[in-house]
């Protein structure tokens, strides 16, 4: 059997009575951890993945005693008969951190209130990585993703090193269109600014990944893709010292290697990890070197409250081979043009929280963060149906300074006698960012230096931004089966650009002989309000009917307006976006056996900023023009369903399980309106219609196994639809193409061995269109490759 943290996990497994008869919808609590569950109609209930350990396990029900039991759980699994009795002292409220909802192998559901958040009615996901069978080495989102439905995702590189997913016809570009966090704060550079995220965790050093669609625009911040969490593994709650290591080889010169530390001496837990990562890449000049650890420390003080500080540190230097025309990329996609081309990252986060209970009834949770990173680009940025032909390259340099607090306050209380929960929270936020363009040397290798660093020939801005926000959501249960949670968010957002551009006027040789310098000075303030609201309603056997609207809105981003690119401009006069999401479904599981979740959505987006097709006025080759495209309609489904084989065959609890899952989006987005008339009514750029993933999973005592088949359809790169690429191979549409992947592991004792081979068809397809960097053109996927990881797990008591 395969457990998520250590060898030293199990399982509580029990039935509740009440005069000798079974009763469901009994809220368990197990503490320490305040895990939480409700008891099956037949009584039953679980927890899995729970370290040994001694327990208290609490049962409320209403009309009936708090039951309290000790436990001991010292072997794989231990059984308890939980006996309720009519009340005789009124409850207490109680304040609980929830334990999430199994959805399917791997998967898991974010309960009504979890930690100090609101989930009730939201649309969401929770991964869980340790229980994947997958190229975890190197962040293969095509397999860590597979059943989180309507995902598109950009495959750019074979390392994995920066993550691009959107959904619902948002960009996936480096994941921009969600609120990016990592233990609940922020990651990007700029959560206005530039709201890109360079740095992605290593899955092997994560104990699950959170997704809430766009309903948690007024608890995160104004992004229509919603929030995605990266949560990092614990120190563990007793004294114990854990280790685990492993090493990886791949195809292509892929090697990595990942080590973790996890431990505990009286109120001191601590949790560390380094992974090295390079590749020599399957294109020429696609070599990559990537050093990124981490530390957690926190300390105990008294028994209801945690001081917990954190430092990440991430670097990578990539040699870009650049992209292709579509010709080129029939011809050869494993060809490379670009030879000079170069991106470094270098990325710093710190953090300092403190939470604990304010009384029985309310928890206070206060998350301090900053950051400090770079970005580097250097290289050739001409179009790619010309060939390099040498002379100095084009360097950008971004850097970002960020400081942040998130306060939030969670209160339970009774209103006409059924429970209800009530959280508050702030944000303050600066953030400042300095974009920086200029000539670079002529050589071909990694030289990030200006030649005129004092008056850089592109240009030179400063953008600071400044974010003050309330808000707050209420859980009101008019009835034990019914939820009505009400949402407000306050936002004054502050941008701000200082600088300056040139504009150039060079010979044939490439010299200068005029130079013209714009000044430029801009500031835009706006306050608002947003507001939302959910409904949920658990029918009998764990299934639950939700609903929500939120209304979300989008700052434009200051970062880009000056960038000098040949391949694309930017309009001056962008304005921000703005409408709304809005969810219905049906999601929960018959017995354990068939899990799903289906839903229908409805996304509001208007004044979307998009490209559109124009000519350049001195060159007459045709530009992309980044700008305010229109207003955009998306709706569309989003399914999962899972069947657990084994258990329907055999109808026993059991490690064993033999899983079919299928995840599938159906999206139509179209522009409503727009002022040119090529645009309306045209589909929304980056949405595949149909996008499908389904696979089988086995799990037996010593091995797993996902042999997993993805489809995605046809999607446009541009507002105008684009049906015939233009040589520049910027716009055009990205066919649709399917790809397989497959991945097993076997474990004996401390040691395990996973292995696998993704696009096992040898697929020749790609993702997307790059305007710049990586490009620009056309970006091929990654051909057949191999991974074998080994893995060793060491745990023993300080």
């Amino acid at each position: 059997m395969f457990f998520a943290l250590s060898s030293k996990a199990g399982e509580i497994r029990g039935v509740v009575t009440v005069s000798g008869e079974s009763v469901g919808e009994v809220l368990l609590v197990l503490n320490p951890g305040a895990w939480q569950a409700l008891s099956a109609p037949d009584g039953s209930f679980a927890f899995t993945g729970i370290e040994q350990g001694d327990y208290t396990l609490q049962a409320y029900y209403p009309g009936h005693k708090v039951a309290t039991l000790a436990l001991n759980l010292s072997g794989a699994l231990t059984r308890v008969n939980v006996t309720l009795e009519p009340l005789t002292i009124e409850l207490e409220t109680a304040v609980i951190e929830a334990k999430r909802t199994e959805t399917g192998l791997g998967m898991a559901r974010l309960s009504a209130v979890d930690g100090v958040g609101i989930y009730a009615a939201k649309k969401n996901e929770v991964i869980l990585p340790a229980e994947l069978s997958a190229n975890k080495a190197v962040n293969n989102a095509r397999q860590v993703y597979a059943k989180v439905p309507g995902l598109n995702i950009w495959e750019s590189d074979q390392a994995g090193v920066q993550l691009g997913i959107g959904a619902r016809g948002l960009s996936p570009d480096r994941t921009s269109n969600f609120n990016t966090r990592q233990n609940g704060y922020d990651i990007a550079a700029d959560a206005l600014g530039y709201p890109e995220s360079y740095y992605t965790p290593p899955v092997e050093a994560l104990e699950r990944i959170e997704l809430v669609r766009g309903a948690a625009s007024l608890q995160y911040g104004t992004q229509f893709g919603g929030m995605l969490n990266f949560v990092l593994r614990k120190p563990p709650r007793k004294e114990e010292l854990y280790y685990e290591g492993s090493l990886t080889g791949g195809s292509y010169g892929l090697f990595t290697t990942f080590h973790t530390v996890r431990a505990r001496k009286g109120k001191l837990g601590v949790s560390a990890f380094y992974q090295y990562k390079q590749s020599d890449g399957w294109r020429p000049n696609s070599e990559l070197n990537q050093h990124t650890g981490h530390i957690t420390l926190d300390y105990a003080l008294g028994k209801a409250w945690t001081l917990s500080g954190g430092f990440t540190h991430m670097q990578y230097l990539a040699h870009q081979p650049g992209g292709l025309t579509d010709a080129e990329f029939e011809e050869n996609p494993g060809q490379s043009k670009r030879a000079r081309n170069w991106f470094s990252v270098n990325w710093n986060v710190m953090s300092l929280a403190l939470s604990g209970n304010l009384g029985a009834n309310t928890r206070l949770d206060i998350r301090n963060f900053g950051l400090l990173a770079s970005r580097e680009a250097l290289g050739d940025l001409s179009r790619i149906n010309r060939q390099d032909a040498g002379g100095n390259r084009t360097y950008i340099k971004g850097t970002f300074r960020n400081i942040g607090n998130e306060t939030r306050l969670l209160h339970n209380y009774k209103l006409l006698g059924t429970p209800a929960n009530a959280l508050v929270g702030v944000r303050l936020y600066s953030g400042f960012s300095n974009a920086t363009q200029g000539d670079a040397n002529d050589e071909e290798g990694p030289d990030f230096e200006f030649l005129n660093p004092q008056d850089p020939e592109g240009s030179d801005y400063d953008f600071p931004s400044t974010n003050i926000a309330a808000f707050t959501e209420h859980v009101f249960r008019p009835s034990h089966r019914f939820t009505v949670t009400p949402g407000l968010r306050f936002e004054y957002i502050r941008t701000d650009a200082e600088g300056y551009y040139k504009q150039l006027t060079r010979n044939f040789a490439g010299d200068i002989i005029a130079e013209e310098v714009f000044p430029e000075s801009r500031n835009v303030e706006r306050s608002f309000l947003l507001a939302g609201l959910g409904l949920g309603y658990r029918l009998k056997h764990g299934i639950e009917l939700y609903a929500n609207i939120s209304q979300n809105y989008r700052a434009i981003t200051f970062s880009d307006i000056r960038i000098d690119n040949p391949n694309f401009v930017v309009d001056p006069n962008l304005s921000d976006e703005y409408g709304y999401n809005a969810d219905a479904g049906i999601r929960g599981n018959f017995n354990k056996i068939l899990f799903f979740d289906i839903s229908a959505y409805y996304l509001v987006y208007n004044n979307r900023i998009g490209f559109v097709t124009g000519l350049d006025e001195n060159t007459f080759l045709e530009q992309r023009i980044r700008t305010n495209v229109g207003d955009s309609r998306s709706y569309g489904l989003e399914s999962f369903v899972e069947l657990n084989v084994y258990k329907w065959l055999f109808n026993r609890e059991t490690s064993h399980a033999v899983s079919l899952f299928a995840n599938l989006g159906l999206l139509n987005a179209r522009y409503v309106r727009s002022e040119d008339v090529l645009v309306e009514g045209n589909v929304v750029e980056l949405v595949p219609p149909v996008n499908l993933k389904t696979g089988l999973q086995v799990r037996l005592e010593h091995w797993r196994a996902t042999l997993q088949y993805g489809y995605v359809g046809t999607q446009f790169t541009d507002a105008y639809n684009t049906e015939v690429p233009p040589v520049t191979a910027i716009s055009g549409k990205i066919p649709a193409y399917s790809v397989v992947d497959l991945s097993a592991g076997y474990r004996w004792g401390k040691w395990e061995a996973e292995g696998g081979v993704t696009n096992l068809t040898n697929a020749s397809y790609f993702t997307r269109r790059a305007t710049g960097y990586p490009g620009p053109g056309v970006i091929p996927a990654d051909p057949r490759m191999f991974f074998l990881t080994l893995r060793l797990r060491l745990n023993t008591p300080v």
